[in-house]
This record gives structure tokens, sequence and C-alpha cells, in this order.
């Protein structure tokens, strides 16, 4: 049975839907003076959408700062520095413009604008000292211009440690955004291969977040119409970016995910792909979630094959024709089917120079760092499953 005992906190605004930004005029913003956060690529002012944002606080008669040095898979070094500039230059709140690495640094330089120390911590898993942050944040404005991390409507934030190959998820009530822009016209820009990962990244938060342990009945409705979503309007956006409806459909499925997100959980595939992509940075999350899915899915469904079958149905298959054993498989041919669709089917860990005899060294990570998304799971992995799992997985 689902938990009906639970907690329901989302305290975030959200301005969804096109032309959202243009919206960001009629806001009260969180402060006089803004710690604008964007990633080290040229999209955010090559697109305009920088030049857009900083129109408005000037109008707002609102002074900002731009750091610009986030990587797709965010580092803390970049943290501590974007904290140390908020700092000297009196930043009273923090934007982040972009994608969810710069939303997700955006809220952990938040948190150490207002704290001394090292960002490790704060962190709890892995190596992080797990310290309390009692000055809370400074408030955080997230503008987001993919569909793929939920991070516009949860508190959670991924951040690796370049010194320790430690890539792990934090949040608590202080890194929940005060306000995020949700406008698909920010997202026509995002290349196919990159709207698959990204939607894939949302479809697995969704999945994930459904088949946990402390799912409730409110994080399951989120779930399954975000997967109901990403199964329709995922493959149109691949082949069109410029289907604005397409692109509406995918990030409202992506915000219903950080919904999940901030009301269930990730399970250990976040885990295990953390591992890889803490070894091997250039490796785009989703693409590392594509690569796990076959194996992880294949093996929870003969563990709660009930949730897939559910999640099947939500993704278009008539389970009742199909023999009883093979139902909550569906999902998994379901699932491949549109990785195939969105050209995302064939994904190899050798690509990206993973290597087999690497992988009981990047299970031991994923346990270690993130243990705890093993401890929602609906089945306690062993060492030796999770091992299997990836050895799977790995092509």
């Amino acid at each position: 049975m689902e938990n009906l005992v639970f907690n329901y906190f989302i305290p975030t605004k959200i301005l969804f839907g096109p032309r959202s930004l243009n919206r960001l005029k009629d806001e009260n913003l969180p402060g006089k003076k803004a710690l604008i956060v964007i990633s080290a690529g040229t999209s955010m002012k090559k697109y305009g959408y920088l030049d857009r944002l900083t129109a408005i606080l000037k109008e707002k008669g609102i002074e900002y700062v731009v750091f610009d040095k986030i990587l797709p898979n965010p580092i803390k070094k970049h943290v501590m520095e974007g904290a140390k500039l908020a700092k000297e230059e009196g930043c009273d709140f923090v934007i982040g413009l972009g994608g969810g690495s710069s939303i997700d640094s955006a809220k952990s330089i938040a948190l150490m604008a207002k704290h001394d120390g090292d960002y490790w911590d704060y962190i709890v898993g892995g190596t992080g000292k797990g310290k309390v942050p009692v000055n809370g944040a400074l408030p955080i404005v997230a503008i987001t211009t993919t569909a793929g991390t939920g991070t516009e409507a949860d508190p959670w934030t991924v951040i690796t440690n370049e010194e320790t190959n430690e890539k792990i998820g934090y949040g608590n009530q202080y890194t929940f955004p005060t306000l995020s822009v949700v406008d698909p016209e920010l997202m026509l820009s995002v290349p196919p291969h990159l709207t698959a990962y990204q939607g894939f990244d949302a479809f697995f938060h969704a999945v994930e977040g459904y088949i946990a342990k402390i799912a409730t009945p409110v994080s399951s409705m989120f779930a399954l119409k975000s997967v109901e979503l990403i199964a329709k309007y995922l493959p149109i956006c691949v082949k069109d970016g410029t289907n604005i409806e397409a692109r509406t459909y995918v990030a409202l499925a992506n915000t219903l995910a950080g919904f999940v997100e901030s009301t269930s959980s990730c399970t250990s595939e976040h885990s295990m792909e953390h591992a890889l992509s803490a070894f091997y940075p250039d490796l785009p999350h989703g693409a590392g979630l594509i690569m796990l899915s076959e194996a992880y899915h294949t093996f929870f469904a003969s563990k709660v094959p009930k949730k897939y079958i559910q999640l099947a149905r939500a993704m278009g298959v008539d389970v009742e024709q199909l023999p009883e054993d093979e139902r909550p498989f569906a999902f998994v041919k379901a699932m491949k089917k549109l990785q195939e669709e969105c050209g995302v089917g064939n994904l190899k860990m050798s690509d990206y120079g993973i290597k087999e005899d690497e992988i009981e060294k990047l299970a031991d990570n994923a346990i270690k760092t993130m243990g705890g998304l093993f401890e929602v799971d609906p089945y306690k992995l062993s060492f030796e499953e999770t091992v299997g799992i990836m050895r799977k997985a790995y092509k």
C-alpha cells in the first residue's frame, strides 16, 4: 500500500508557459542585487536569454553580477568561487539561468553565500561532514531553459567534488527556489540529442519516484502524468524542436517530475549514474541513465510488478492484451521503443571511456556516496546485485 501518512511542502511560486520570462517584470523579486549564475557555454548569451533577463532587472532597478563558469556536471570549486563573489559583491539573492547545472549551482552558491567553510562540510553522504546549515540560504530564482532536471520545482542540487570523485545530491527547505520561471520558448534552441537526454532524466525522476518505497498518492499522481506526457511528446520535440505545444507538454512533465522529487525520491538508478559521471564528467547525466535503464528496470519489474504495470499503462500500453507474466516487463519494452524513437537507443558506456573492469569500483562509489537512495528502493540491492545490473548495462 502507498504511504498514507506524508508531508507535502513545495514553497515555490512557478510562472509556467510560453512567454513566462516576460511575466518576471510583474513579480516582486527577493532582493536588490542578484548574482546571475550561468554556464561556461555560449547559449545564454547567443540566444539573448541573458540580455532579456538583465533588461528586466535594469527596468526594476535591480543590480546584478554575472558568474559564468558552470560546467555540464557542476563542481565544488565553482560553487565556492560563486559564493565568494556573491559575498564580495553584496548580492542578496541568486538567479540560476539555464539548465539543471546552472540552477543547481545557484542553489549551492546561495547556501554557501551565508556560510563559512567548505561546501562539502554540509554534504550528507560520502566524505561529507553533514553539518547543519544554520544560516539558511539566500533566496533563489530559477529560470530554466531545459526540460530535464525538475530542479525549478524541488530543493535538490547535485554537485561533484572533483577532488574525491563524489557526485552527491543535497537539499533542504532553504534550497527550494522562491520563484521559478518555466518558459518553453527558452527551450526551442536545445538540440535534438540534448532534448532526448534531458527528457529521459525527467522520465526517470518520475519512474523512480513512482517505484520508491516512500512514494505517496500525491507523488504517484504527478509521476504517472509526467510519464504519460513524456511518452507522447518527447519524440515530437526531438524530431521538431520548434513545436511549441510539444515543448510545453515536455516542460510540464519535467516540472511535474520536480514535484515528484519533492514528495518522493529517486532510487539507486540515480546513485549508479552519479558514480559513472563522477569519474567521467563528459557523460551527460541523462545519457548515463538511459545506458543503465534497461538492465535496472528489468531487474525491478520483477520485484514490484504492479507498479510497472501501471507505468506501462501510463505509456499507452494495453497491458490487458498481454500474458500475465509479461505485463510488468511491457514498461521496459515501451521505454526501449521510446529511446529508439528519440535516437538514443544504442548508447554505450565504452564510448565515454568507461571500462568494464571498473564496474565494481563504480558500484562501490554509488553505494558509498549516495547510499541513501538504495534505502528507498522497493527491494534492497546487495553489492553483488548492483554490480550485476551495471555489468548487464555495460556496452
